[in-house]
């Protein structure tokens, strides 16, 4: 991976990790925290997508994929904080 693929990378969990923030708990979290779960979230949503037979296709495809698995994280979390 080079230069590019690590900024876009970084770029795709940042949106992902606000747009799971905005979506779960109706904030963002700081810029460092949306790319830390967008990045654990895309991680996530790849397995979750493998699960069902799908398969994550560009930048859209690669957003889409990483916002379902940073929210389902967020779901995780906020239910294991609740006990």
């Amino acid at each position: 991976m080079g230069l590019t693929g690590l900024i876009m990378f970084l770029v795709i969990g940042a949106a992902a990790g606000w747009l799971a923030g905005n979506l779960m708990k109706g904030g963002g979290f700081g810029v460092v925290n949306n790319i830390i779960i967008g990045v654990v979230g895309s991680v996530v949503g790849g397995f979750l997508f493998g699960l069902i037979g799908f398969k994550a296709v560009g930048l859209i495809g690669s957003i889409i994929s990483a916002t379902v698995g940073a929210s389902v994280l967020l779901f995780v979390i906020a239910k294991l904080n609740d006990n």
